[in-house]
C-alpha cells in the first residue's frame, strides 16, 4: 500500500507493507501527470515501512526510469536498509538526477527544498 502527496514540483510516496504493481502504477500515473503539466519533478520515496516488493515492480521501475531519464531533478530515498540504499545508488544509472539516501525525513525534505528554491 502507498500513500502519496504532491505539491508544485514534488511527489512524495510512502510505502507500507509490500510494494505491489498496482501501487507502482498509481505512482506512475501521478508522476506522469506532474511531468506533463509542470516539467521536471523531485521525488521523495519513504521506504522505511516497506517490507518488500514484487518482481513485477522491479521490472516496471526499470522501464519507467529509462522512459523518464531526464524528468527528475532530485530523488530522495528514506531508508535505513542497506539493500535499499545500494539499489538507490544503482538506480542512478538509469536517470539523470541526483539521488541521495537519508535516514531522517526532515533532512530529505530540506535537501529537496534547497534545489526547488534555486529552480525558481
Amino acid at each position: 500500500m502507498i500513500s502519496t502527496e504532491h505539491s508544485d514540483r514534488l511527489v512524495a510516496v510512502s510505502v507500507f507493507g509490500e510494494f505491489t504493481l498496482a501501487d507502482y502504477k498509481e505512482f506512475e500515473e501521478l508522476v506522469n501527470y506532474k511531468i506533463r503539466f509542470q516539467g521536471q519533478v523531485d521525488l521523495l520515496f519513504d521506504l522505511r515501512e516497506m517490507v518488500g516488493f514484487t518482481l513485477d515492480v522491479a521490472w516496471e521501475e526499470i522501464k519507467f526510469s529509462r522512459q523518464h531519464a531526464d524528468d527528475f531533478r532530485r530523488i530522495a530515498v528514506l531508508t535505513d536498509d542497506q539493500w535499499l540504499t545500494w539499489s538507490a545508488w544503482v538506480s542512478q544509472l538509469f536517470v539523470d538526477a541526483e539521488v541521495q539516501v537519508f535516514a531522517d525525513e526532515n533532512d530529505a525534505r530540506q535537501w529537496l527544498a534547497d534545489v526547488a528554491e534555486t529552480a525558481q
